[in-house]
Parts: C-alpha cells; structure tokens; sequence
C-alpha cells in the first residue's frame, strides 16, 4: 500500500515533489525548484520539506528546472541514495542544473550588497556547482519501458511522456504476496501530441493510483496547423525591412521547435538564407544533447533522420557561445533572426537585444511561449510601453507578435484522452489532481470524474493520504 505526502505542484504549477512511502521505503517522485516571487521562493527552496537522509531514492520526470532544481540542494543537505531517470534527461540536467547553479549564485550576490549594506549577515548560495557534480553522479539513466529494481518488493518503470527530451511518467509497482501487483503512476509533464521532434505520450494502463498534472485543465491550445507560414511571413517581413526577428525561447524544447521549423523553411526554398543566431550556451548544450539522443524522436523527426537531414544544422546557423560575440549583434545589420533565453524575457541575453530592437518600427517580437504575469515578457505582449528593461526605459514601437500553439503541455483535450486511456480497463481506485492552480486542479477534477474515476482529489501543500 502507498501513503503519499504532496509537498510541492499542489495547487501549483511548480516545485514539483511527491513523497511516497511503500513497503519502508521512501521514494521521492521529483524535487523542483519553486520559482516564484523572489523572497518566497528563496525562503521555500531552503526549507526542504523532507529529511534528505530518510529518503531511499528519487525517481525524476524530466529536466525541467521545475521538477528537478533542488536535487542539489537535497544532495547538499546529506542525501546519498540513487537518482533514476531517463538517459536524456540525465544528459539534459548537467547543464540545466549548473546554468540553475550560476543564476541562483548570481541572485543571491545582489541580495547580500544589500544586507551587508544594511548590516546584515549574507545568505550562502542555494548550492553550488560541486554540490551539481555530486548529483549528477548519483543520477543514472534507463531507458524507458525497462524495470528497474527499487528493492523491498518495488519496482520502476518510465514511459514515454511526450513533453520534452526523455521526459517520463513514472510508475511504480509493488508485488503483493498473492501474485498481484499494486500500481501508481505518476504524469509528470504530459506532452501535447503533435510536436514536431518529440513523439505523442505512451501512458500505462490498469493502474490503482493515479497523479496527474494539471497545468491547462481548463482550455485548448490554438491548432499547431499554420506554425510554419507564420513564421515564413514574419522572415519575409523583416527581409524586406533589413530588419530583426527577436524570439526569446526556453533554451531546452522551445529553441529546438523554433529550429525544426526554421529548418524546415530553408530546405523546402519557402525562406532565403539569412543569419539566424541561438544566443544562449545553455540552448547549444541543449541542442547538442537534442541532436544526439535521436532514440527520443517520433515519426515526423525519425523519417528526416533517414533521409539524411540534420535536424539542428542549417545555412545561417551560428550558436553564440559568449558574451562578447553576443554584444556584437547590437551593431551588426539585418535582416537577421536572433533567438534567446529566457523565455519570459526575465533574465539572460535576451535583454540586451529587447534593448537594442524594441524601439525600431522595422523589427518584430516574435513571443512563443506563455508569458507569466508580472513577467517583462507578459508586458510586451500587452504592448505595455515604455518597457523597462535592465533599469532603462525604452518605447516599444517593434511589432509584436505571438503564436500560442507550440505548447509542449497537454490541453484539456488531450489531458482528457489521457486519462481515458490510462483508466480504460476502470482500475483506478484514486486519482489526484497536482501541477496546477486552483482552477486548474478543479477542471481536472471535473475532466477526471467525468471520465469515471472515482472521487477525485486536489490536494493542498502537506496534505497526506494512506494506505491507497
């Protein structure tokens, strides 16, 4: 039987983790970071819901910082079991977490001018790079569908989540005395079918115990139909200009997408060549270990693979990879396309190129991924002008555009035909929606009842539930 702690993504979409117990063993199911308004997410990350030396293991979705941020800050604190997850997302996690590593080091350097200021003792970093090595070396990678041995009766297995690069729904089975086997599976991220390198979910069913995520319950993606024209009329645009094309992308699932598409254009003649810029170490890390874990792809990415086409390689392309080739964009003519971190325009190179193109009439915004209230993304969006950005001021006069349909989350449909499929053969005694706000978690709930499964639940930070 299972008791499960909810400690982090309920009744929000971040600082994924769940603690389960079963059979005297502890299994963390990720470890996130919460990201949020600054103090909060500080306080909360430095206060590890559990004991790092009472868990036996973690069994880790995907690399998303998210889901699993605060590995390091667990392996810090004195946990020293195994880590599973995915082969990819092992790669993946070396340079997210180290990138986590650095950001978090760098925030808490502004704080401590402050406090030392203001006479206060300094704050230590979250981690550090040598507390990432120490997790990177407990990580280890399976492929999915193989079982992996957890001892005390229980076993693991991943499959295919859909979402990212080796992205996973976890499962866990226990064999009962009698020959059965008590199951729980847990969602993770689950991917939007339809993406253009990642291949549809592939979830288990004739599960007892079910945590699925939740994130957009309520509503439908736009149709991905005309992704590929769009972009082509914004490149013709800005030839026709001498101007630039800015798309700020998360470095790991939205920069490659924008890439394949990109790609796609040039080989078919629809685009003529122009420079195309990825300005973002981290994206050149994360292209490579893209470009190297082709076991990952689906349909559409393998059958290019067959006929010799590098996904990631095109005319034009040139990966920045420091600051100094960076700043030099800001002086160098169009037309040109520029892709950058972060994907909400909250920190990183993209910055200085929103400096450096938001007053130009010629140029155009191109925002590719939902943008986050509060965020500097959510005001270009809006059209909020002026812009302030790096502590100056600036009118936004570029044009902006959005295309909402590369979510790499389920939309409520297909979170409904996941559902359904996970409970085809009416095995679910329990489900419990995590991973979302609270209307998020209440849709869910609804989607969840209306497809037969018995009382589902949206439980709150803390909440524990035994003997499942």
């Amino acid at each position: 039987m299972y008791d499960i702690t909810f400690q982090g993504a309920a009744r929000t979409t971040t600082g994924s983790m769940h603690i389960v117990d079963v059979n005297g063993l502890r299994v963390l199911l990720d470890c996130g970071l919460y990201q949020g308004h600054r103090k909060e997410a500080f306080e909360r990350n430095r206060r590890l819901a559990v004991d790092p030396r009472s868990v036996d293991c973690v069994l880790l979705s995907h690399a998303h910082i998210d889901h699993s941020g605060n590995l390091p800050s667990l392996v810090r604190a004195g946990f020293r079991g195994p880590i599973h997850t995915t082969e990819a997302t092992r790669d993946l996690c070396d340079p997210m977490l180290h990138d986590c590593a650095f950001i978090t080091k760098h925030d808490v350097e502004i704080v401590n001018r402050r406090r030392l200021a203001e006479g206060k003792n300094p704050f230590e970093p979250l981690y550090e790079d040598a507390d990432v090595d120490r997790t990177l070396a407990l990580m280890q990678g399976w492929p999915h569908k193989r079982e992996i041995d957890l001892g005390h009766g229980v076993m693991a297995l991943f499959h295919n989540a859909g979402h990212i690069l080796g992205s996973a729904h976890v499962e866990l089975i226990v064999r009962q005395p009698n020959g059965t086997s008590r199951r729980l599976l847990f969602s993770g991220d689950v991917g939007q079918p339809g993406q253009p390198i990642i291949p549809p979910p592939d979830p288990p069913s004739g599960v007892d115990v079910l945590l699925v995520e939740s994130t957009y319950a309520d509503r439908d993606h736009p149709p991905r139909a005309n992704v590929s024209g769009r972009i082509r009329d914004y490149v013709d645009d800005i030839v026709q200009q001498r101007a630039r094309l800015v798309i700020p992308a998360f470095s790991v699932g939205r920069t490659q997408q924008i890439l394949f598409f990109l790609n796609g254009l040039l080989r078919q003649g629809k685009i003529p060549q122009i420079p195309i810029y990825v300005d973002s170490p981290l994206s050149l890390k994360a292209t490579q270990i893209y470009a190297r874990h082709t076991d990952c792809y689906g349909q559409a990415a393998s059958d290019l693979l067959r006929q010799g086409i590098e996904l990631f390689r095109m005319p034009g392309l040139r990966f920045l990879a420091t600051a100094e080739e960076s700043k030099a964009l800001n002086h160098a003519e169009g037309p040109m396309i520029v892709i950058a971190a972060s994907g909400m325009c909250e920190g990183g190179r993209i910055l200085h190129h929103l400096q450096n193109s938001v007053e130009d009439p010629r140029n155009i915004i191109l925002i590719v991924g939902y943008q986050a209230e509060g965020t500097l993304g959510r005001r270009i969006v809006e059209r909020q002008s002026p812009l302030k950005i790096l502590g100056d001021t600036f009118d936004l006069r570029a044009r902006v555009h959005t295309i909402n349909a590369l979510s790499a989350h389920a939309d409520r449909t297909a979170l409904r035909e996941w559902v359904r499929a996970v409970n085809a053969e009416k095995t679910v005694k329990k489900a419990f929606a995590v991973h979302g706000e609270d209307e998020k978690v209440e849709a869910m709930c609804r989607i969840l009842r209306e497809e037969g499964y018995p009382n589902p639940v949206a439980p709150a930070p803390g909440a524990v539930f035994k003997g499942l």
